[in-house]
Parts: C-alpha cells; structure tokens; sequence
C-alpha cells in the first residue's frame, strides 16, 4: 500500500463515517473545527488531516483513530447493511413458507371434517 492508496482509505472512510451519522459537510466541519473546504479536500483526497483533525474526527464518530485507516472492505456496521437488507429478504420468505404450511394444514383439517 502506497501513500495515495491510504490517504483514499481514510478519505472515503471520513465520508462514510459522516454520512453514517447523517451529518453535512457543513455540520461535521463546525464539530471538527475545520473549514467545509478543508474538509471538502479530505474527503476527495486531495489533502491529509492532521494528527489532531484525526483525533476530533474519531472523537466525533466515537471511534478508534485507527479505524479511519481501515481498508472499506472492513469497516465497522457495513456488515449491519447486509444483514439488514437479507433479514428483511428471509423474513418474507418465512412468511410466505408460514403461509402456505398454514394453508396446507387448513386444507388437510378441511378434507377430514
């Protein structure tokens, strides 16, 4: 992994982590004390944050600082999207199978009566 590589790492995981909190650029830059340009680089990785920005912005997700370095692929709560989206999807299923068990068995308790 080269320097461009990780300063994209932590660029789209800022991004990520502020969207997560449903918060502007506007509004996370004023809890980080940092201008929306500023900002606006980092997360197009067109500049780094320093070691201090780091920290306000863990702080403000309340995260580790060594999570904004994470590779995406890892991030915390992506897997909650997934489980999210499949759980709804398995439900259904359920429903659906529940359903026509249901049926079955009401069609059999006809049939005898």
């Amino acid at each position: 992994m080269d320097e461009k590589e990780l300063l994209s790492i932590l660029s789209s995981n800022i991004k990520e982590y502020r969207q997560r909190k449903k918060w502007s650029q506007s509004a996370f830059a004023e809890k980080a004390d940092i201008s929306i340009n500023f900002l606006s680089d980092i997360e197009t990785g067109k500049k780094w944050p320093s070691i201090q920005t780091m920290i306000k912005f863990a702080n403000a997700f309340n995260i580790d600082v060594y999570e904004l370095l994470k590779p995406e692929n890892i991030l915390p709560d992506k897997s909650s999207h997934v489980i999210e989206k499949y759980t709804k999807e398995i439900l259904a299923i359920i429903n659906k199978s529940v359903g026509n068990i249901e049926n079955k068995y009401i069609t059999q308790i006809k049939r005898r009566t």
